[in-house]
């Protein structure tokens, strides 16, 4: 029976996405070129931040964000660390969640949804254990269960545990509950490292606990 309501809710759920997101990003056009044009401003030229990431079942797509960091590097070519390349513009537009706004390109083309596991890096694939693969049994999200439970502030495997908690309880009444918190975070920020402005580790798989 959950197997049916679950099937059922998916097609709901994609045409919720895709009539939400069509929406949200028409009501949200006029911060979406502001937004462009000062970090066209900023970047010179350089607007968006475009990466591969696993999706659906580790399928590759391209994530769509704003740039907020430069691209400078050391003598030897290397990037700096995020917390010297991110730009004052950057700062404000990741406090506020600006920076998700192109990612409602993705939803409407049904590589993403509102709310899921968030997509991280494609690197991390080989990192994963059996239990945290299941992330990939739904659609990523612009925002989820993780998001509105520390964000940048929890460690790995807590995000994980959270991801799996969403993958098995997926429904209407938790997506509607993510979806008013994640508003509430927008305009009432937190759980964001804006002072130092670092990104999240590189995550490096799960360490086996030792029993004494």
């Amino acid at each position: 029976m959950r197997k049916v309501k679950l099937q059922i809710y998916l097609s709901f759920k994609r045409f919720f996405d895709f009539i939400t997101s069509l929406l949200a990003f028409v009501f949200l056009f006029p911060i979406f070129f502001l937004v462009s044009a000062l970090l066209a401003f900023q970047n010179n030229g350089s607007i968006f931040f475009i990466q591969k990431r696993p999706g659906l079942k580790g399928k590759i797509f391209k994530i769509i964000k704003f740039k907020t960091m430069n691209d400078k590097t050391n003598s030897d070519g290397t990037l700096l660390s995020d917390m010297k390349r991110i730009t004052p513009i950057g700062i404000f537009i990741r406090k506020y969640s600006l920076d998700e706004i192109p990612q409602l390109i993705n939803v409407m083309m049904g590589q993403m949804s509102l709310v899921g596991p968030r997509p991280l890096r494609e690197e991390y694939l080989q990192y994963y254990s059996e239990e945290q693969m299941k992330r990939h049994d739904v659609k990523p999200g612009v925002t989820g269960w993780a998001q509105v439970n520390g964000r940048n502030t929890i460690s790995w495997e807590q995000k994980f545990d959270y991801d799996i908690y969403y993958v098995n309880r997926m429904g209407f009444l938790l997506d509607l509950k993510i979806l008013v918190l994640t508003f509430k975070k927008i305009f009432f920020p937190s759980d964001v490292n804006t002072d130092e402005n670092e990104t999240m580790s590189f995550f490096m798989g799960t360490k086996p606990e030792i029993n004494n």
